[in-house]
């Protein structure tokens, strides 16, 4: 209830302004940062598009913080130093406090969803084409690549092997320090296959090299295959990638995997005019940004999911409502996944008033915190 009255002192807030100022009148922050992968990823250089706009509209200077892997693009959010992170899955790691943020020195993080890129691309494993692997069981014996730091990236080649019948022990682990070093890795020779996006820069290298690349495709009818990868990765979804990177051996489109990204996200205490106005600057100048990087498409009004895994920020739910796109049903959705969002909070202000030694900490706090998601009737997820 408390969020409802929030939302609703926003809307009665905000429609003063909004019904008599344009577009290009919403306020913002003049000075925004947020964290992203490296510059070779499609993440930043749709940043670079979205500052573009920014700057163009509301004359906002937007400052990116490039990042290697999870944590180094988590740490700037955790510790006030960026606004948003434009974050891959890892971000529901962090709300969950699960993998690397079931760390003593992590835990998890109360984080709000602002909007996402739904796109036309796909999120799945690239190959090198000369390794010939057409198919995600055609990875046995083949050189994957492992980021250290980047759970995301290692979990969801996990399910990628998993949807061929794979584990680790079928292929050979190549590990790397970070996303632009797994590409690297490929190109050069040392690896066979990369997990991203397949609109990412960096796979044009790759594309234009003499190994090729291929993206294997995932067959929506193979429900087996499907259930084995959602196993260890829910939040894949079927889709029909129609977007990659230009020389790709595929034939397009083909029926493969995706989720958003990037995911904006912040923390749950973030400032409602930031939340409102990044929101409605984004969703509202589409056309300003629509060519400015790969994949752009997503971030329209009519693609966002308001059913995710990640609670809204009651600013950009306040716009949402104003849009006419939110349902109560969204609204009970967002209720239950702020509750969760308490429950694990709760767990772990638990966990850390006990004198657990630190190599059992992690064994214990996840115990602790399925046991406290089991006895307030959700699901426990990670185990």
């Amino acid at each position: 209830m408390r969020a409802q009255a929030r939302i609703a002192t926003i809307i009665a807030a905000t429609t003063l302004v909004v019904a008599t100022a344009s577009a290009a009148e919403v306020a913002i922050p003049k000075q925004i940062s947020w964290t992203a992968y490296g510059t070779t990823s499609s993440g930043y250089a749709q940043s670079v598009g979205l500052g573009q706009m920014l700057k163009k509209r509301y004359d906002v200077d937007l400052r990116i913080i490039p990042g290697k892997n999870d944590v180094s693009r988590m740490a700037p959010l955790r510790a006030g130093q960026s606004d948003i992170c434009a974050c891959g899955i890892a971000a529901y790691f962090a709300q969950e406090g699960v993998l690397m943020f079931a760390d003593k020195a992590w835990g998890p993080m109360r984080i709000y969803n602002l909007f996402n890129n739904v796109g036309r691309n796909g999120q799945q494993a690239a190959t090198a084409y000369d390794a010939e692997i057409r198919s995600a069981a055609d990875l046995k014996g083949k050189r994957v690549t492992w980021v250290r730091g980047a759970d995301a990236l290692n979990t969801n080649m996990t399910a990628m092997l998993a949807f061929g019948g794979l584990t680790w022990d079928d292929v050979t682990k190549v590990e790397v320090p970070g996303w632009k070093q797994s590409v690297e890795a490929v190109i050069n020779g040392q690896a066979d296959a990369v997990w991203g996006s397949t609109v990412s820069s960096a796979y044009n290298q790759l594309a234009a090299s003499p190994r090729g690349v291929y993206l294997p495709p995932l067959p929506h009818a193979d429900t087996a295959a499907w259930e084995r990868a959602r196993a260890v990765a829910p939040w894949w979804a079927p889709t029909t990638v129609s977007a990659a990177v230009v020389g790709t051996k595929n034939e397009m489109p083909y029926e493969g995997s995706n989720y958003p990204y990037p995911i904006f996200v912040v923390k749950h205490d973030t400032d409602d005019a930031l939340a409102y106005g990044l929101t409605k600057a984004v969703m509202e100048n589409y056309e300003e940004f629509k060519e400015s990087g790969p994949s752009m498409d997503g971030y329209q009004l009519g693609n966002q999911n308001f059913s995710y895994v990640f609670p809204y920020h009651p600013a950009a739910v306040a716009y949402y409502k104003e849009k006419g796109v939110w349902t109560a049903a969204h609204d009970e959705h967002n209720t239950m996944l702020v509750r969760r969002q308490e429950v694990i909070a709760a767990a772990w202000e638990k966990m850390k008033a006990m004198d657990v030694a630190d190599d059992a900490f992690r064994a214990e706090w996840m115990k602790l915190r399925a046991a406290a998601l089991t006895e307030a009737g959700m699901p426990v997820i990670f185990n």
